[in-house]
């Protein structure tokens, strides 16, 4: 009973006459299973209510923060299409700031062709390069914006595929890497599996045609054909999200403000 703490289950087969007899077998749950919580249901509803209405205020939240980081004259670089990002730079337009924008047009996709048709008419000043024109052009640049698919414990980001070739390419000349993400980004897996955390690979068909196989030389290479990059901690300098900036050493330290201890440190 459930006084006891414990449940009477069966079954055990009987060795006589195939038949099956009834065995007392106690199954024991911990104490907080008998707990009756009568407000279980409103704060789950209260904590989906919390979530919706971050989720609401997303972009507002972000996009306050836009003159903070960008000012008058800069170059910004932006890699392939992201909605956060398009937001950010608007919202500093918005505010009479004049800035020219230089868009990655991250093959083999190609978002930052519509990336950047979008800034334009916003009225924004925007050139669109080839991704491997990216470590030229760097010099020229004052800030680059990366768009977040996931923001790791240890302060590292998992971006649309080309942007660790961006990262490197700012580090190299100096040029701060701010990124832009909502803190429902937040995860607490580490990065153990190196590029290939929270990776998918996808078919190769949009970097080779398959009618090329044929090839004798083509058809012994391996075409690998990524959807994110994991880029290092130390190759961003801020994290700009919804409740403010944080370099990606704080990162560790929001992980027990929004995950149980629990959650994430199973993941270490």
């Amino acid at each position: 009973g459930s006084d006891s703490g414990a449940l009477n289950m069966t079954t055990s087969p009987s060795s006589n006459n195939n038949e099956h007899a009834t065995t007392s077998v106690p199954v024991f749950y911990p104490p907080h299973y008998y707990n009756k919580r009568d407000d279980l249901r409103q704060s789950v509803m209260e904590a989906i209510q919390e979530m919706m209405s971050e989720l609401e205020d997303l972009y507002r939240n972000i996009n306050e923060q836009a003159i903070q980081h960008i000012h008058a004259g800069e170059i910004i670089l932006t890699y392939a299409l992201s909605k956060t990002v398009e937001e950010f730079l608007k919202a500093a337009a918005a505010k009479k700031r004049k800035f020219s924008v230089i868009v990655c047009e991250g093959a083999p996709h190609f978002g930052g062709h519509a990336m950047a048709k979008s800034l334009a008419e916003a009225g924004i000043d925007t050139t669109v390069i080839h991704d491997a024109a990216t470590f030229a052009i760097m010099a020229r640049v004052n800030k680059v914006l990366l768009p977040a698919h996931a923001v790791l414990a240890n302060g590292g980001l998992i971006a649309p595929s080309g942007s660790n070739m961006v990262a490197l390419a700012a580090k190299q000349n100096s040029v701060p890497v701010v990124t832009l993400a909502g803190m429902f980004k937040l995860c607490p897996m580490y990065p153990h599996e190196g590029q290939d955390t929270l990776n998918d690979l996808i078919s190769p068909s949009s970097v080779v045609d398959y009618s090329l196989m044929g090839d004798p030389v083509l058809s012994e290479v391996e075409f690998v054909n990524p959807v994110h990059d994991y880029i290092p901690p130390q190759l961003i300098d801020l994290y700009v999200t919804n409740i403010g900036g944080f370099q990606p050493s704080y990162i560790y330290r929001l992980l027990a403000e929004y995950y149980h201890s629990d959650d994430w440190e199973a993941f270490e």
